[in-house]
């Protein structure tokens, strides 16, 4: 299988900066499960759900195409990280609760990656895919700076499957039976460096780099820095999430 490797490069910026899910997002998960034996953290990263996950599930097994990324995530007793792309896991046929893809799945060969979770779901399994866009802050000048950096600086270096993202996955194929999902976001305060470590990470980000040999951030931060406060600002990803029952 192709692995689409976008994030091998700065595995270590991806470990520090990314923002943690909620705990309430992996309770109501775990709570929608029959069982709670075995879990696949597919495209696992740097571990983020996976060592969620585990407060909830007797076995993770998080999977991730980039040992690099992988070499970033923390140990945990109950989680074993594997190199894997997300259409050919080795995992055993008919042993899995549950299945998470937390901001990936637009990166998989969608058809192939059903195929592989048809194999290794248990019958009544879950399937539960979620990602986020471009943060909201809360001050206005610093927002409209941010939104002229993803959709003007940036625009011709996102990818097609970026869109999938900015539609909350819902042009996704879902063959499953879906559940209702709650609304949940992602919060936290942050300095100017932290945002920008945070921006430093996006895919786009890097291509424009690799295209020009600067870095897009500098000029951002240069715009950004007479409206930031003495302070922290506060950011929010609201999370879409579709979570879908395996039925024979």
């Amino acid at each position: 299988m192709t692995f689409k490797d976008y994030f091998s490069g700065h595995a270590t910026d991806y470990a520090q900066y990314r923002p943690h899910y909620p705990a309430e997002l992996f309770a109501w998960l775990a709570q929608q499960c029959g069982q709670r034996d075995r879990v696949w953290d597919c495209a696992t990263g740097n571990g983020q759900a996976a060592i969620a996950l585990a407060e909830h599930f007797t076995q993770v097994i998080a999977t991730d195409g980039s040992a690099a990324q992988l070499q970033q995530a923390p140990v945990h007793p109950q989680v074993t990280y594997r190199v894997a792309v997300a259409e050919a896991s080795g995992i055993a046929a008919r042993s899995l609760d549950l299945v998470t893809v937390a901001q990936a799945v637009h990166w998989f060969q969608l058809e192939a990656f059903y195929a592989e979770l048809r194999r290794v779901l248990k019958p009544d399994g879950l399937l539960a895919i979620w990602c986020y866009g471009c943060p909201h802050l809360a001050n206005p000048a610093l927002a409209s700076l941010l939104q002229t950096y993803y959709g003007e600086t940036l625009d011709d270096f996102w990818t097609p499957e970026r869109r999938l993202v900015e539609t909350g996955y819902a042009a996704l194929d879902f063959p499953w039976v879906e559940l209702t999902a709650p609304a949940y976001s992602m919060q936290v305060m942050w300095t100017l460096a932290e945002l920008l470590g945070y921006l430093f990470t996006w895919s786009a980000t890097q291509r424009f780099i690799a295209a020009h040999g600067v870095n897009p951030l500098e000029d951002l931060a240069e715009h950004m820095t007479p409206h930031w406060p003495s302070d922290r600002v506060l950011m929010t990803w609201p999370i879409t999430m579709r979570v879908g029952r395996f039925v024979e």
